[in-house]
């Protein structure tokens, strides 16, 4: 594939401050002093993999890893070829990223796409912003990022067709959910149809449960923190629980998601709605909340299961 991992996000808000806080106190990222209204943060060895601009609050690009120069060339060439605007970032603004070369254009529904090869390393160690013991980043990225769209049939031409991210699977029910990797994380895009557009969530992994268990007791410090309480999914396996963000959004604090191999993956529907237990939807109105509790409790009443947990594989091992 010519796009390999997630490598960074970019978010505008009017509150860079309180995500300084959100970023650093609960998720555990490392400020970056860039100065003025900016912030950037660092999860690993990379010069920064989140980036905080002024700006009514949303999403401001996607960020994505090249395999290669020539990678970026060919998917340069196939989007120009296709009729998709393609623009060569000025070395300026592949300096403020941090990498080596950088393209952009968008997607159907406006959303803007970076590509790039060559991120800048730091040689300073990571220092979290509270005590964890790291990411799961590296090969598969900084995480995943989900959309909410109004056309999901178009954009799945788009970031399949065009972009080369391979299907992981899908489901129709409670809403047309697409999930896409390009590495060996279950899913580095995610896609919602729900009939308006819009940044649905980003999700980080953390190497350790208790990290992520941590940070779950910390947001419950604010009780209008938590959006989906603990829980763990059908298709990634992935236990987490998700947090309102300063810019609206969600955040997904996550540990033991699924790795696949994607040489010999098959895409196909999933059934069981998206997750096996808890991610109960506190903001949800409550027509749609017991709507995604009935498919949860009917996977009880089935006793569905995962597989266990990394950690536990570990010791049994």
């Amino acid at each position: 594939m010519d796009i390999v991992a997630l490598g960074y996000l970019g978010i505008t808000s009017k509150r860079p401050d309180d995500w300084t806080g959100y970023a650093t106190s609960l998720l555990g990222m490392q400020l970056v002093d860039r100065g003025g209204a900016t912030r950037a943060f660092r999860m690993d060895n990379r010069k920064q993999r989140l980036v905080v601009t002024d700006g009514d609050d949303g999403l401001g690009f996607m960020g994505w890893e090249a395999a290669d120069a020539g990678a970026l060339d060919r998917l340069a060439s196939r989007l120009d070829n296709a009729g998709i605007r393609v623009e060569l970032a000025p070395q300026s603004l592949a300096d403020e990223r941090f990498v080596d070369r950088l393209i952009r254009f968008q997607d159907p529904e406006g959303n803007v796409n970076e590509v790039f090869s060559g991120q800048h390393i730091d040689m300073d160690r990571f220092v979290p912003g509270r005590p964890i013991s790291g990411f799961k980043t590296g090969a598969m990225g900084m995480g995943h990022a989900v959309l909410k769209v109004i056309d999901a049939d178009r954009q799945m031409q788009f970031y399949r067709d065009l972009l080369g991210f391979r299907l992981s699977d899908y489901s129709s029910k409670p809403y047309p959910l697409y999930f896409f990797h390009v590495n060996g994380r279950h899913h580095s895009f995610a896609m919602v149809g729900l009939g308006t557009r819009g940044f649905h969530h980003f999700m980080v992994e953390y190497e350790s449960l208790d990290d992520m268990g941590q940070g779950y007791d910390l947001a419950l410090l604010d009780p209008e923190r938590v959006a989906f309480t603990m829980g763990r999914h059908t298709n990634d396996y992935m236990t987490s629980f998700y947090t309102h963000t300063p810019s609206g959004f969600f955040i997904e604090s996550g540990y033991g998601g699924y790795v696949i191999d994607p040489a010999s993956w098959q895409p196909h529907e999933t059934f069981d709605g998206p997750s096996l237990w808890g991610h109960d939807r506190t903001y949800m109105p409550e027509k749609q909340r017991k709507e995604i509790e009935g498919l949860r409790l009917d996977l009880a009443r089935r006793g569905v299961r995962g597989p266990n947990c990394p950690w536990l594989e570990s010791v049994r091992g």
